[in-house]
């Protein structure tokens, strides 16, 4: 009862080397179709695996080959098309926000997490630089969409990615997110902090916190303004890192510096170099949980030209590495990257900067789930 058709179709077909079994069937049917697995017919073919890790051309697409597999702790979890309370206390996911309806410029980060995902294909298992697998520290999966039916009604469309993500946070998952532009951050942070307010680790161009815009004050220019009014962020364990670019108003980011944010400007980051901005992310951020959030446009477009509104002067993709690696240790509680707008950048490379950086940063959060789970 309740079984799609091509779930039945896969409860009769015998097991082997060369197929999924039932279960992953399952998954991959879950993952496909957004949680609506009646929609889906089975084929074959299309669960045929390639070696030991699977193919990275073929099946459907996931962030980094991620999928519920089992785990190096022996354990196997199913991820149905209805989630409930019985996922691990060891879960990290990997998911896509696919909206860019708070843009106030140039579209286009709606298409990002496809290509994020596309270009992830070229993320292998671990990290050279850190000797993190985060496959081994814990169960990583990718949930597939937050998908919005709305649209064309920002504050609506919001609630409806918060809602998705608040499924995932009451489950004990830990979101690593694909967007999107970033006031889909907002509603990220509405579902994990909905029970105390949150630390902030942000890499960006811009600080994000300026106010109504055209009648709007939900747009990707407002988000952490709008996260601290709503009590979801501390701004004294704020840091933002990479600001810069023209402006039409000096105070355009007063509210930042109002409520206490720590600020780098791309002047002082060159003065302070990539070791000593670490030493301050961890001394503002401290100890208790906090999020990370990158915002493709603080690169420099020489790195990362397809985005909404680029600036040139940012710090370099090794810069950017570098200081997610160094947020290990960090009690992290998610994180995202945004902005990534593939039409701006047919060559594909931002999209692969774009993948890149959320491997670094699932490093760095599946190793804080693991050590929570050890603690």
């Amino acid at each position: 009862p309740g079984m799609s058709k091509g779930a039945q179709q896969a409860d009769q077909i015998p097991e082997s080397k060369s197929m999924k079994t039932k279960e992953e069937f399952w998954v991959e049917e879950a993952e496909f179709t957004g949680g609506h697995p009646e929609n889906v017919k089975f084929e074959e073919s299309t669960f045929e695996k390639f070696g030991e890790h699977g193919s990275d051309f073929s099946e459907v697409e996931k962030f980094a080959t991620g999928k519920v597999t089992k785990s190096s702790k022996g354990k196997k979890e199913v991820w149905e098309a209805d989630w409930d309370d019985s996922l691990p206390d060891d879960y990290a996911s990997g998911g896509r926000v696919p909206f860019d309806g708070g843009v106030t410029n140039r579209t286009g980060a709606r298409h990002g997490p496809r290509e994020i995902r596309n270009q992830s294909s070229l993320m292998r298992r671990r990290n050279q630089s850190s000797g993190i697998s985060p496959h081994d520290l814990c169960t990583v999966a990718d949930v597939g969409d937050a998908w919005v039916q709305s649209p064309f009604h920002l504050e609506k469309s919001l609630d409806e990615i918060r809602e998705f993500f608040s499924r995932l946070h009451d489950s004990g998952v830990v979101p690593v997110s694909a967007g999107g532009d970033h006031s889909v951050t907002l509603p990220i942070l509405r579902a994990i902090a909905k029970e105390r307010s949150v630390g902030l680790v942000h890499f960006d161009a811009h600080c994000d916190t300026g106010d109504d815009y055209l009648g709007s004050k939900f747009h990707h220019g407002a988000p952490f303004r709008r996260a601290v009014e709503e009590n979801l962020i501390d701004p004294k364990r704020t840091i933002q890192i990479g600001i810069r670019g023209s402006l039409n108003d000096l105070d355009q980011w007063q509210f930042s510096h109002d409520t206490g944010m720590r600020v780098i400007y791309m002047d002082e980051f060159y003065e302070l170099g990539v070791k000593s901005v670490i030493s301050e992310i961890h001394r503002v951020v401290g100890e208790d949980p906090c999020y990370l959030t990158f915002d493709v446009d603080g690169l420099d477009p020489v790195y990362a030209s397809g985005t909404g509104t680029p600036e040139v002067g940012g710090f370099s993709t090794v810069e950017a590495q570098l200081m997610i690696r160094g947020c290990r240790g960090l009690n992290l509680v998610g994180g995202d990257v945004v902005e990534v707008a593939p039409p701006f950048d047919p060559s594909g490379n931002t999209a692969l900067t774009g993948a890149t950086m959320m491997f670094e940063i699932l490093c760095v959060v599946a190793d804080a789930v693991a050590r929570k789970g050890g603690a």
